[in-house]
């Protein structure tokens, strides 16, 4: 049984793979920048009234705010991903995040423009989130729904890159900013710039997405007129646990991930010391985090190269074990300046990328066509408010709480160990079948129930 569409063409595979890098870079690359933001200048200019700790926290809780709204945009791109296609969703999710994240650069401090300031921030960081919910699943299935079988997970990394390579891209801007606008320059004006670069970066995502050609999965369905009505209603009728399932898999990977996604790590570093934090040179900072976002990068292809080889499930127990490892030194690293802040960050990248390359060919793999684009969106957008919404807000939380980091390192650990399990109970179903006929012969079923052996999707 064929997995891909006659039409899927290495040419179009080359695109498709082009495209969602792109894509999902400036994604993320717009969404890290606000998260360094916050951690870096957002508490003195838009939250000041609130007293210096509380403005800290309120501003991180921005952060965490636009993850509430994931879901949301994860319902909307599934129902119409699902009903519609995958390639519309995924230009009009670029095009909402761009435009939130330029908006953000002109916005009036409190100081201007008083209580309007942190509204509007906060309205435009709800929009980021309703844009990030659906950007990603749509991205991830126009990669795996065009593999050729057995490199899903080659394939699949592709739009997984882009959170590494919108990281390498977002500190290296800021460490430039902060070189061109040090001091007051880079809490005056220097912060704007990245944000408003998003606007050269959206023309550039756009006219390459819409190059692209649909999912051959999706057209499939097209042609037999077999969109559901109501995929989402269908997804937790017959799917819940394995949304929840999935969920929790994404969970222990976003929380370690945004300690230095989040902006944590940078804030915490660079901060001075009489506001909190260990008065580190930012450059070096944003350098030093550049460097673990090359490693993982390189770690995310490894763990989409490797899941094809040796299975999904496997290669995230490796990552698994590397982030524990990870997790407890972490801190203590940090401590130790810049080299240190390479060191932690890099070993703890290595795990994250394990736990990273392999999930959009596995989340992909566990939901039927009809109803895959939902499935897939919404169980990462609930993940991520479970790891990562609140991330950083729960590690300053506890910082201040216990005076101490060593009392974020069992947070950590937890989210790590409840991921593990998630994975023990989900099935490897690498290879299985993806298009619709596979699915309406009632084999789909069967398959995620009899622990069937993954050759079997090979000779089908």
């Amino acid at each position: 049984m064929s997995t891909t569409h006659p039409q899927s063409t290495t040419a179009d595979r080359r695109k498709v793979v082009a495209a969602t890098i792109i894509g999902t870079t400036i994604e993320w690359y717009d969404f890290f920048i606000y998260a360094f933001a916050a951690n870096l200048v957002f508490a003195p200019l838009f939250f000041s009234p609130a007293g210096e700790g509380v403005a800290m926290i309120l501003s991180l809780l921005t952060i965490g705010l636009s993850f509430l709204f994931r879901p949301l945009g994860a319902f909307l791109a599934g129902h119409y991903g699902d009903r519609l296609g995958r390639r519309p969703m995924l230009v009009l999710t670029l095009l909402l995040m761009g435009g939130a994240t330029t908006l953000v650069g002109v916005l009036p401090t409190y100081a201007s423009a008083g209580l309007f300031a942190p509204i509007a921030l906060i309205l435009l960081r709800i929009l980021q989130g309703i844009s990030a919910g659906g950007e990603w699943g749509g991205a991830v299935l126009m990669s795996v729904e065009h593999a050729p079988l057995g490199k899903r997970g080659q394939f699949g990394m592709s739009p997984q890159l882009g959170v590494p390579i919108g990281m390498i891209v977002a500190s290296g801007i800021l460490a430039l900013m902060r070189v061109i606008a040090p001091g007051d320059a880079f809490l005056e004006w220097g912060w704007r710039v990245p944000f408003l670069l998003s606007v050269v970066l959206i023309g550039v995502g756009y006219i390459v997405r819409r190059t692209v050609e649909e999912s051959p999965v999706f057209q499939e369905i097209r042609e037999h007129r077999d969109q559901q009505s109501a995929p989402i209603k269908q997804l937790f009728a017959r799917h819940g646990k394995l949304v929840v399932l999935a969920a929790l898999l994404f969970a222990g990977n976003n929380a370690l991930g945004y300690m230095t996604t989040g902006g944590f790590i940078q804030g915490l570093a660079s901060r001075p010391t009489d506001e909190g934090g260990y008065g580190f040179d930012p450059v070096g900072v944003q350098l030093a985090i550049l460097l673990s976002a090359v490693v993982w990068l390189l770690s995310t292809m490894l763990g989409g190269w490797l899941s094809d080889k040796i299975g999904r499930k496997k290669t995230y127990f490796i990552g698994w074990a590397l982030l524990l490892a990870a997790a407890i030194p972490l801190f203590e690293l940090v401590k130790l300046g810049v080299g240190g802040i390479a060191v932690g960050a890099s070993f703890m990248a290595v795990g994250l990328g394990l736990t990273y390359g392999p999930q959009a060919a596995w989340y992909a793999e566990m939901f039927p066509a009809r109803i895959r684009y939902s499935g897939v969106s919404i169980s990462y957008a609930i993940g991520a408010i479970i790891g990562g919404a609140f991330a950083a807000s729960i590690a300053q939380a506890l910082l201040q709480a216990f005076g101490t980091t060593w009392a974020i390192v069992p947070y950590l650990v937890l989210m790590v160990v409840i991921a593990a399990v998630a994975t023990a109970l989900l099935k490897d179903r690498r290879d299985i079948p993806l298009d619709i006929d596979f699915e309406k012969s009632g084999q789909w079923e069967s398959w995620h129930r009899d622990q069937a052996p993954h050759e079997a999707g090979r000779k089908s």
